[in-house]
């Protein structure tokens, strides 16, 4: 079987942990060469990496600090020198300040702040690095989070704004893009088997939570890896402007 993604050139910022190394490893199933980012984590990034060219693929891994909005230009500079194009951009980096309400004397507003550069004005800048680059019929996916669009508990304020910014962003970039037959969309998971999630929630998912949701159960990775594949596929091609949840109904 024709292997979906093969010839195409991807980026997936964040991709040395979570969700991020794991689409980077469904990205390279499909047959794409793949280029992620890391801040610190060399050793887990460069793990990611060895793990993408035993499937076959060319890949490398690129230290760039999303924080940084002008580390974008370089970070776009470094992948199409080494791939010589660009096909695919997922931007996946982020963090998450929660559990604070805005009316908390002990507000972390240093690190809210940080979030919204990395969150917001880090993929704002990637993107547009990326948009004279990318090819014609090209992809960009957003990884947002259910959270931009429905707020079922307090102390999320900042992280919310900062996803649903990105979903009203992508919607524009689709629009600006659309001539090129490149489509945008942001795909909205919940809650995840990941270290951001562990780190606001714990180890267990609270009750309280849970019973929010249709579905009974946290999203697997690679159920959402499977959608950031499907969007970046040739059975893709029609949909652009989209803001797709894979949450289990949370908030429904």
């Amino acid at each position: 079987m024709k292997k979906t993604l093969e010839g195409k050139v991807a980026l997936i910022t964040g991709g040395s942990r979570g969700l991020g190394s794991n689409l980077a490893e469904a990205f390279a199933d499909q047959g794409a060469d793949v280029a992620i980012t890391y801040v610190a984590s060399a050793e887990k990034a460069e793990a990611v990496v060895e793990k993408l060219r035993a499937k076959g693929v060319q890949a490398i891994a690129i230290q760039s600090d999303q924080a940084d909005p002008a580390a974008a230009k370089p970070l776009l500079d470094t992948v199409s020198a080494h791939f010589g194009r660009l096909d695919i951009l997922i931007n996946n980096a982020a963090i998450a300040v929660q559990g604070k309400t805005v009316d908390d004397p002990d507000l972390d507003t240093i690190n809210l702040d940080r979030q919204w550069r990395i969150n917001v004005l880090g993929a704002v800048a990637t993107t547009r690095a990326a948009a004279p680059v990318l090819s014609d019929g090209g992809r960009i996916i957003f990884i947002g989070s259910i959270l931009g669009s429905r707020v079922p508990f307090a102390g999320v304020a900042d992280y919310s704004g900062t996803k649903a910014a990105i979903a009203g962003y992508a919607r524009g970039v689709a629009r600006d893009l659309g001539t090129r037959n490149i489509t945008v969309n942001v795909i909205q998971p919940g809650v995840m088997p990941t270290d951001m999630a562990v780190q606001a929630l714990g180890h267990d998912v609270p009750d309280s939570l849970m019973n929010l949701h249709v579905i009974h159960r946290i999203a697997t990775l690679e159920e959402v890896s499977a959608l950031a594949c499907f969007l970046a596929g040739p059975a893709g091609g029609y949909m652009t402007g989209g803001v797709i949840d894979v949450s289990g109904g949370l908030g429904t």
